[in-house]
């Protein structure tokens, strides 16, 4: 199965994604839900209109979507649904420098990105643990 690679990243007035392996995709929305949304959109509409032998090889079999977003995008949609005092429980990155991430006062080195995606994936499995 092929996959697709959009990266996600937000801009002053929207959120806005592009394939980073197969071109001729794009997708915009006021959220990422929204992004995802009209990439799928975006993949029906080339296909319905292009004949197939145009298609981007990615697009003639089986493929999933992988999402990608850089860490202020991310920490400024998810601050909607957590905080950055979460976040710091979660990733042991003190708030004031997810702080400086959000508001791109700082770029985050790979150790650091590699500690917020391990710390939210272990919160993500941990909530998947849970029955209610």
């Amino acid at each position: 199965m092929e996959k697709i690679i959009m990266i996600i990243e937000k801009s002053k007035d929207h959120f806005g994604a592009y394939a980073e392996n197969c071109d001729g995709i794009y997708a915009a929305g006021d959220s990422i839900e929204a992004v995802k949304m009209d990439t799928v959109e975006a993949i029906r509409l080339l296909k319905e209109t292009k004949p197939e032998e145009q298609w981007p090889y990615l697009l003639k079999d089986d493929y999933t979507i992988e999402w990608k977003i850089d860490v202020p995008s991310f920490l400024e949609y998810y601050s909607n649904f957590m905080s950055l005092s979460g976040m710091e429980k979660m990733t042991g990155i003190n708030q004031k420098q997810l702080s400086n991430y959000l508001n791109h006062k700082a770029t985050p080195r790979k150790k650091q990105i590699d500690r917020i995606r391990n710390g939210i994936h272990r919160f993500a499995e941990e909530l998947l643990s849970i029955t209610l």
